[in-house]
């Protein structure tokens, strides 16, 4: 059954003739490949790093509110914040696959400002709680709303950038939330905590940044286009370009109606499993970073306000080393070994952050290790997705592994929110130590992973008598995956076929 729009197949009809779907990932005009990519960054990548950046805020906040006395105020047993922190990930992880199949059958475009929406309003009820019940039953709600929001993100963007060009931009729409969520956390923490008022302090960071994600899911819900087909600041021929690049680069049918059983076949293939389990491994250090960041650094003895502060700088030393990591994985077309440095940066931080036992003696090499804890989580959970995204050319397929994929890692949280102990404050011996053991343990399968690939790849080649790359396969015959003979895995790097080149941007 052909599931294309019927704007998708006038595009299909009026495309040029040299244009046909069996070609290997080529474009005719490269210059206006490279302007219809400039209006993808300009018009989508802002507006989808913003709602990101909410995003992080709106799960993120609770840590910072734990500086202020949260749980004093609210007067929690012991291991209830953890509790709370634990929560969250619960649905996250349930809801997330249902919510992405979901935003595949009705648009990304339209369920994800719903999600945000949502999310933002159970950040606005938070500052109205006066009990712990009341505060976990929306730290449920919130898991909820947030658990298929960074997995659309990723299959929305799958469909607008070709598959060498989306580590770089998954990496600008990280590492901009991070620099943002790095000012917005620690500078808005830092200016609302100076607040004197009879409300707590804590009660206006969670209705501020719930405030502005409500508002500003209503204008993106109005400005996110559903495709490149219904872009309207396209004209035809770019959006007959851009189904194109789609076409040959990275689905084999584009904007293909959801098939749940065709879809979970993702997971007959063994290699489904080595991902999830790199997930796994980079979940807990990215949650302990995430949740526990401003609970680390106050071990270096800073009071409120500084502890918030000092969480600025390892946040925005963390974007600039994914974007150097993304564009060179990008450049070379090549994905385990940015992903490697990255788990081995997380596990030498934290490893040299356990080490210390007189922090104020090592005062400068401790929030080094801060910077190296954050340097490493960054990257790998951008490369991760792209990793395995640009090695899928189902549609329904891809949707599916990253439902669960993302959400799997982020359910480590549950891990991370109970090695970091209240009895070992402010050491946490337990917790850095297992953190790093994840992280060198994810090192060691990515390496794996990625070693098998290049074997799996040479194997395929010296059956078929010819040096063939992923490049050179039509995705059409990529769509079954590792089970068609014609199959490459997208690595290392791709040698483009005569008369083709990979684009500039």
């Amino acid at each position: 059954m052909d599931s294309r729009t019927d704007k998708e197949r006038d595009i299909l009809d009026d495309r040029p003739p040299e244009i046909t779907e069996g070609e290997t990932a080529r474009v005719v005009d490269h210059i206006a490949e490279r302007q219809l990519c400039r209006k993808f960054d300009i018009r989508l990548m802002p507006v989808l790093a913003i709602m990101y950046l909410f995003n992080a805020l709106d799960k993120g906040n609770l840590g910072n509110a734990q500086t202020a006395k949260l749980s004093d105020n609210l007067n929690f047993k012991p291991n209830q914040y953890n509790l709370l922190v634990s929560i969250f990930f619960v649905p996250y992880v349930i809801f997330a696959p249902p919510i992405a199949i979901i935003g595949k059958k009705f648009g990304a475009a339209r369920v994800l400002p719903i999600l945000m929406f949502t999310f933002g309003s159970m950040t606005l009820l938070s500052a109205c709680v006066n009990n712990f019940g009341g505060l976990f039953a929306l730290r449920f709600f919130l898991g909820m709303a947030e658990s298929g929001f960074f997995p659309l993100v990723i299959y929305y963007l799958t469909t607008f950038y070709r598959r060498g060009e989306l580590a770089r931009r998954l990496a600008i729409f990280y590492a901009a939330s991070n620099i943002a969520n790095a000012f917005q956390s620690g500078l808005l923490a830092f200016g609302v905590f100076q607040i004197r008022s009879k409300l707590l302090v804590w009660r206006y960071l969670f209705l501020i940044e719930g405030a502005c994600s409500v508002l500003f899911s209503i204008f993106a819900f109005w400005y996110l286009p559903r495709s490149a087909a219904e872009a309207k600041f396209l004209g035809e021929e770019e959006k007959s370009l851009a189904f194109h690049r789609m076409q040959v680069d990275s689905s084999s049918v584009v904007q293909e109606e959801f098939n749940f059983r065709d879809s979970i076949k993702i997971f007959t293939y063994p290699t489904t499993y080595c991902f999830l389990l790199i997930e796994i491994c980079l979940g807990v250090p990215i949650q302990s970073v995430a949740l526990f960041m401003p609970q680390i650094i106050q071990r270096l003895g800073y009071g409120l306000v500084k502890t918030n502060l000092y969480t600025v700088a390892p946040n925005v030393g963390g974007a600039v080393m994914l974007l150097i990591l993304a564009f060179s994985s990008d450049l070379l077309r090549i994905r385990f070994p940015f992903i490697m440095t990255g788990f081995a940066l997380s596990f030498i931080g934290f490893i040299i952050y356990a080490a210390i036992s007189d922090v104020q003696a090592q005062l400068q090499l401790a929030y080094y290790a801060c910077f190296m804890m954050v340097w490493g989580t960054s990257a790998p959970s951008v490369l991760l997705s792209t990793w395995y995204n640009n090695n899928i050319a189902h549609e329904g397929r891809r949707v599916v592994l990253t439902s669960v994929g993302v959400p799997l890692a982020n359910l480590m949280g549950l891990v991370s929110s109970n090695i970091f102990r209240e009895n070992e404050k402010p050491k946490y011996p337990t917790a850095l130590i297992t953190t790093a053991c994840f992280g060198g343990c994810g090192c060691l399968i990515a390496g794996l992973l990625g070693g098998y690939m290049v074997f799996d790849n040479m194997r395929r080649n010296r059956r078929a008598g010819s040096k063939t790359t992923a490049a050179d396969v039509p995705t059409q015959r990529l769509r079954d995956g590792p089970s068609a003979p014609e199959f490459r895995w997208f690595f290392p790097m791709v040698r483009w076929v005569s008369g083709a080149a990979p684009s500039s941007d």
